[in-house]
């Protein structure tokens, strides 16, 4: 289960995201050998950057003599997707007994974000000595495993034979509790069954538990099964006892020899000839995978990002110094400082790194007619630019080319974008995941257009965020939000579910781009694995156990 990390938020300010565990190992390949009699023993020191300071996370142990070591210390960290997480990791040939000394050799750094490696979910990078120069062929190998541990409930229904009949004048009245054995070997209680009346062969009612809570996510944990024979003063009778794990139960269900011998060690110990007190039959499981964010990014989904950027003439004068569009080289505009924000964090859940970006609401070249779904490349074939920087050079190349008009038209890019998703939808498969960034100076002017083009996106593999620039009453604009209720289209039609965020600019002025790329993101995870979830649709390469329901997202 995602774990939620306090990170000291002031009253009123937005809640801290919640963040999940990733687990990484190293090893490295082909290390400089620095040694002149032996091999370089070498170590990994793990640093992580925080506020522009590099902090040492922790460090590997110590393999001796070897220039190809697998270190077996695991570093797990606190992942957030919507934060560029940058990290650090120095190779040293150790010659201390522990911790680094000023002896100790440097064999090449690697600077990474966590972000790129549970994309790739294991990533192999050149050592370098310094920036440029490799290691010679020192690669570090790191590979990222997703612990987050909320992986779903199971559905069990049991139900019993031939019991040991404990009462004098009437039937045995049986219940059954079954156990989870902790490390320690004390006993947690799963849940305790319904009693069912005068009954030797009851059937009891099904029922749903966490895995969590079953194995602690552990499906070799032993569990035990214990039947009673219901008594109303709380003297229950012991009829017999099983011992079983989550994974026979799975193993022997899908081969329909799901039951265990109820046993009575008393009367095993008294009766050479006895075998059992009863049967215990597993008469159903369902076991419903939760997927996290987390497991579809690491099963290969990719996010693509299309940026939307408003060009109406309300903006001002690219050339006055009041516009938003002004370009100062001392201080990005608020339309560079929000697209690059954003730009840097989805940049490493894409491979190939590129960005279609748009515009809207201005007269283009050749003919100067106002277009409201515009490449501001002016590539109409390929819209895409190389990397968040391309963007930004695309939109710096487009401002003197364009005559800022209007109106402020966006269910254009909105329908555009939903076809891309929607052709993505056809392929059934949870491969690409579309992001759209609208950064605007005022409330739109198609808002009928704009509500029904959300709604039918709502039910496509994407999210829409909307930034407002500048000081413009954005009021109306907080109803595409779904803030105060299920959005609903002219026609009211409701939105599947909220995929629209809005954030005006002014509030996030004095945010550094690392809160405010947290605040614009932070929805996104929840969006995409509501709509997987919506579609039943698990991570690629994810196989389905034995009695295995459809999956779920969490």
């Amino acid at each position: 289960m995602s774990g939620c990390t306090d990170r000291g938020a002031a009253p009123g300010s937005v809640p801290a995201p919640c963040a999940s565990k990733v687990e990484l190992r190293l090893s490295c390949r082909h290390l400089l050998d620095r040694d002149p009699l032996t091999k370089s023993d070498p170590s990994v020191v793990l640093l992580q950057q925080a506020q522009n300071q590099w902090v040492q996370v922790g460090r590997t142990e110590v393999v001796r003599s070897s220039l190809h070591p697998v270190f077996s210390k695991v570093f797990t960290v606190d992942y957030y997707f919507e934060e560029v997480q940058r990290l650090r990791f120095e190779v040293y040939d150790t010659h201390g007994p522990s911790g680094l000394s000023s002896q100790d050799d440097f064999l090449g750094g690697m600077e990474c974000t966590l972000g790129q490696i549970v994309a790739q979910k294991k990533m192999t990078r050149p050592l370098l000595l310094k920036p440029g120069r490799n290691a010679g062929k020192s690669s570090i190998t790191v590979v990222a495993e997703d612990i987050s541990g909320n992986n779903g409930y199971v559905e069990l229904s049991f139900q019993a034979r031939k019991l040991d009949d404990k009462d004098l004048f009437s039937k045995s009245d049986p219940f059954l509790e079954l156990f989870r054995i902790n490390r320690d070997g004390s006993e947690q209680l799963v849940y305790r069954t319904e009693v069912v009346k005068n009954n030797l062969s009851p059937v009891w009612e099904s029922f749903k538990v966490s895995l969590s809570s079953l194995c602690s996510c552990e499906e070799t944990r032993p569990l035990k099964g214990l039947v009673w024979d219901h008594d109303s003063r709380g003297r229950h009778d012991f009829i017999g006892e099983f011992s079983t794990t989550f994974a026979e139960m799975q193993r022997a269900f899908s081969e329909g020899r799901a039951q265990w011998d109820c046993v009575n060690a008393k009367y095993k110990q008294r009766k050479r000839s006895y075998r059992n007190s009863g049967v215990v039959v597993l008469a159903g499981l369902k076991l419903h995978r939760v997927h996290s964010f987390l497991d579809y990014i690491m099963g290969g989904c990719q996010i693509h990002c299309t940026v939307a950027i408003d060009f109406t003439a309300s903006n001002g004068d690219p050339r006055n110094s009041c516009s938003l569009h002004h370009l100062d080289p001392r201080q990005p505009n608020e339309y560079l400082r929000a697209l690059v924000a954003v730009g840097e964090v989805c940049q490493d859940y894409d491979s190939d790194k590129r960005f279609s970006a748009l515009g809207f609401g201005a007269r283009i070249p050749p003919k100067y007619e106002v277009s409201h779904d515009f490449a501001i490349n002016f590539n109409p074939e390929d819209d895409e630019c190389e990397g968040i920087q391309g963007v930004v050079e695309a939109y710096r190349n487009c401002l003197p080319q364009v005559q800022l008009y209007g109106p402020t038209n966006v269910a254009p890019i909105i329908s555009k974008v939903a076809r891309m998703a929607a052709a993505e939808e056809r392929t059934g498969e949870a491969s690409q995941y579309y992001i759209l960034l609208i950064l605007t100076d005022g409330v739109v002017t198609d808002m009928a257009d704009t509500r029904e083009a959300i709604v039918r996106a709502s039910h496509l593999p994407m999210s829409i965020i909307i930034v407002g620039v500048g000081n413009a009453d954005f009021t109306d604009m907080q109803t595409l939000d779904g803030e105060d209720g299920v959005l609903r289209s002219p026609r009211g039609e409701p939105a599947l579910r909220d995929i629209v965020q809005f954030l005006p600019f002014r509030e996030l002025k004095s945010a550094s781009p690392a809160a405010l790329a947290k605040r614009v993101l932070a929805q996104v995870p929840k969006q995409m694995v509501e709509y997987y979830s919506h579609k039943e649709l698990p991570p690629r390469g994810f196989c389905s156990l034995p009695g295995e329901a459809s999956p779920r997202s969490s």
